[in-house]
């Protein structure tokens, strides 16, 4: 694993326990990790339960004990680690968004193309796709339950940089993150309104806008929260992103990611209206549903909680009884497992690299829009 603060520690959780609660077709072992810094990565490899740990990403991809490269770091390198680690024959997770730019994309699905005639597997981490309430409503949406799909509406709410002396992290500078609300919180709202649809997001007119706009340089900065000291320096991203959307399936969407909704931590909500019914989801309520199915009695129908824990539901044979709720982090724990058997079983995972170009084409058609004062752009469609 290259990477090793909030998303690394993320994914070393779930690397550790895909394989004592479910009956995985192969065995996994923690081989290395990898950090710039020899005393920080010793101490990730010892508090995760890595056997090991490189200070050079290079040295790792090289490992012939390595068959899986788990790729964690800021996204100005994911491409360059992605490539090469697909070379040496290494099957590859990357986390979402899968690049800073298009073009860097775009290699990254060729690379993984000519990997897959070679038998090597690939895929972005889109974690909320394996949240047993969004697959649930997925499958939903697939029987027919909602009919025709008329309209998405998608949050990404969270309120981390309200205060103006947080640190200028690396998640503020576009050269590292690519952009900031919309590629850190959009990306995912618009991976869960395609994977729920099955359709495509075709064209977008977008506003961003960035309220702070200087801040404290980091003396220290973990995941969301840092220390700054006294100068200051640019802030280079969004801080909200707000766009229109239509779907290729005639769909029309509603998105809004922002870091600065007060109040508000982790509110990754998502609602589909169709025809037939609705269904409604929030990640601050993690386990739960709201169907509605509008062929009920008008005088008693409405919105209704399903409470997402049986061993019917997705995933949840594996876990607890009813009613015994799960966590964020059982979502990266579901996406190992079904990586380890795509993998095992020749199958090419998914999101593929393909699907986060999509989301990738997505993103910089909001920046173009935005750029054009809310103009509609088109997104040409990402192929595999």
């Amino acid at each position: 694993m290259v990477g090793h603060a909030f998303m690394g520690a993320a994914h070393s959780h779930a690397w550790r326990t895909a394989g004592r609660f479910f009956d995985l077709p192969v065995r996994l072992e923690l081989t290395a990790v990898c950090g710039r810094s020899s005393q920080r990565a010793a101490a990730a490899a010892e508090r995760y339960g890595w056997g090991s740990y490189e200070t050079d990403w290079r040295a790792l991809v090289a490992r012939p004990d390595i068959d899986v490269v788990d790729i964690c770091t800021p996204g100005d390198s994911h491409a360059r680690i992605a490539e090469a680690a697909l070379a040496a024959g290494k099957h590859v997770m990357c986390e979402k968004p899968l690049a800073n730019s298009v073009g860097e994309a775009e290699a990254m699905v060729d690379a993984a193309h000519k990997a897959r005639q070679a038998g090597v597997r690939s895929m972005v981490a889109f974690n909320y796709r394996r949240v047993p309430a969004l697959v649930l409503a997925r499958r939903l949406i697939e029987e027919g339950r909602l009919g025709t799909i008329h309209q998405v509406r998608a949050q990404y709410l969270q309120d981390w940089l309200v205060d103006p002396e947080f640190p200028l992290a690396w998640r503020l500078r576009k050269d590292r993150a690519g952009s900031g609300a919309l590629g850190d919180l959009g990306a995912h709202s618009i991976d869960a309104a395609q994977y729920l649809t099955g359709q495509r997001i075709s064209s977008v007119g977008a506003l961003l806008e960035t309220f702070v706009t200087e801040r404290p340089l980091p003396e220290s900065a973990s995941g969301l929260s840092g220390k700054g000291g006294s100068e200051r320096g640019r802030v280079t991203v969004d801080d909200a992103a707000l766009f229109t959307a239509r779907f290729d399936g005639g769909a029309i969407g509603v998105f809004e990611a922002t870091r600065f909704a007060t109040g508000h931590k982790n509110a990754m909500r998502i609602e589909v209206s169709g025809s037939r019914g609705a269904l409604a989801f929030d990640a601050e309520s993690m386990n739960e549903l709201a169907f509605h199915d509008r062929s009920e009695d008008p005088d008693t129908a409405g919105f209704r909680r399903v409470l997402v824990t049986e061993p019917t539901h997705p995933y949840l044979d594996a876990w607890w009884p009813p009613g015994h709720l799960i966590g964020y982090e059982h979502s990266f724990t579901h996406q190992v497992r079904d990586f380890a058997e795509a993998v095992a079983g020749g199958t090419d995972p998914r999101p593929s690299f393909a699907d986060g170009l999509q989301v990738q084409r997505v993103l910089a058609a909001v920046e173009t829009s935005a750029a054009a004062l809310g103009v509609h752009i088109p997104v040409p469609a990402a192929h595999s």
